[in-house]
């Protein structure tokens, strides 16, 4: 028999449910997260600024392309049969992941965030490595979002840590310590970004983004200590470098006429699990 978009109904209705109540609960939470966080949370050494969280936005828009996708016959195969149940357990993790952290509960959600960061990172093995995209769709609604979304989940581990256990800037000075681990944070997340633009030929372009995105808005928002605010411009400025090699060899494939994402299995920056 042929495919038909009943194929697998069960999880298809389930991957919308979770998008609609879960991961749609989170575009709420963080639409009000600036009031949250910057007016009555806890600000780090190592917090950007507020329109560094506009990344989320991105992703559930695409992931919204990936929930539509799934109906397709190419969806079908990578979505249901390849991804299977971890999308909703995904969902789950991630809403109570940023609730937890919307409600200022920092150390829970530090832990949640080791779990987000393995369902994604499960989830992003399984597409990269067995699932090479099969047209332009394939790239745009699974390996886009999951791309962008493995790299943002990094970054998200790193600043809940900080959240959970560094020292609140408002409160405290930026002390040698301080300093030193803010310095090492930002030295792994620019060293992450330069695996991901070498984790294959043409690179991870989303997920090296995501990461350089970061590191500016940790610039811009990074001013009470001029050693991790210039840390963070010199760290930012060599993301950047990293996603420009991303882009430029993402063109010239391009250009060869080829479409496709690949990661080598041995070169393949995970947090967390698989």
């Amino acid at each position: 028999m042929g495919y038909s978009w009943k194929d697998g109904i069960l999880l298809k209705i389930v991957n919308v449910i979770v998008y609609f109540l879960f991961l749609g609960s989170n575009i709420r939470t963080i639409g009000v997260y600036d009031s949250i966080a910057y007016h009555s949370g806890k600000l780090t050494y190592i917090t950007p600024a507020p329109w560094a969280f506009l990344i989320w936005s991105v992703i559930h828009l695409l992931l919204l392309g990936t929930i539509i996708y799934q109906f397709t016959e190419n969806g079908h195969r990578t979505i249901i049969e390849g991804i299977s149940w971890r999308f909703p357990l995904l969902g789950v993790l991630n809403a109570v992941y940023v609730n937890l952290w919307a409600s200022h509960h920092y150390i829970v959600a530090f832990v949640f965030s080791l779990l987000v960061s393995s369902a994604v990172t499960h989830i992003y093995y399984i597409v990269k490595k067995y699932h090479e995209p099969a047209d332009t769709a394939d790239e745009i609604f699974v390996h886009l979002p999951f791309s962008l979304y493995h790299g943002w989940t990094t970054v998200l581990v790193v600043l809940s840590a900080f959240t959970a256990f560094g020292v609140n800037a408002v409160t405290h000075h930026a002390g040698i310590w301080t300093k030193v681990f803010v310095f090492l944070a930002l030295f792994f997340l620019e060293a992450t970004a330069a695996t991901y633009a070498f984790s294959s030929p043409e690179g991870d372009l989303p997920a090296s983004i995501a990461i350089a995105w970061f590191l500016w808005a940790v610039f811009a928002q990074q001013h009470s200590s001029a050693f991790i605010h210039w840390s963070a411009l010199a760290f930012a400025i060599l993301a950047l470098v990293w996603v420009a090699k991303a882009v430029i060899a993402t063109g010239l494939k391009i250009r060869r006429g080829r479409s496709g994402i690949s990661l080598d299995e041995e070169r393949a920056p995970l947090v967390g699990g698989n």
